[in-house]
């Protein structure tokens, strides 16, 4: 058998719409697949886009870090003398009472001594 421009070929109507039909089906499927993968790989490339942004840093940011540290020193100066200011008042409370308690003395033996 000889095939060239001339050759007939019989088919009927029901297999060439068939025929048509799974073609376009799967030229949908393929281009669907397609989209979907571009769809996909676009939105890993914005999120790895967006996370290198974030990553990166910049003068202002490492500015800002250095401010934070600073400011953290400053507050753990300030924590240790708040500490030590609460152990003296501690400490002034109980030196206001024995001071007290010495001038109640004092006054008992003024008392005493200018009675004899």
């Amino acid at each position: 058998m000889k095939i060239n421009s001339e050759t007939n070929l019989s088919l009927p109507i029901r297999n060439l719409v068939a025929l048509i039909f799974v073609i376009c089906s799967g030229l949908w499927a393929y281009f669907g697949i397609v989209e979907r993968l571009n769809t996909l790989e676009t939105s890993k490339q914005l999120m790895e886009a967006d996370l290198l942004k974030k990553a990166e840093q910049t003068p202002r940011n490492l500015e800002m870090l250095m401010l934070i540290e600073h400011n953290a020193g400053i507050l753990e100066k300030h924590q240790a003398m708040l500490d030590e200011n609460i152990h003296t008042k501690v400490l002034l409370n109980e030196a206001t009472k024995k001071i007290e308690k010495l001038q109640e003395d004092v006054e008992k033996l003024i008392r005493n001594g200018s009675g004899h």
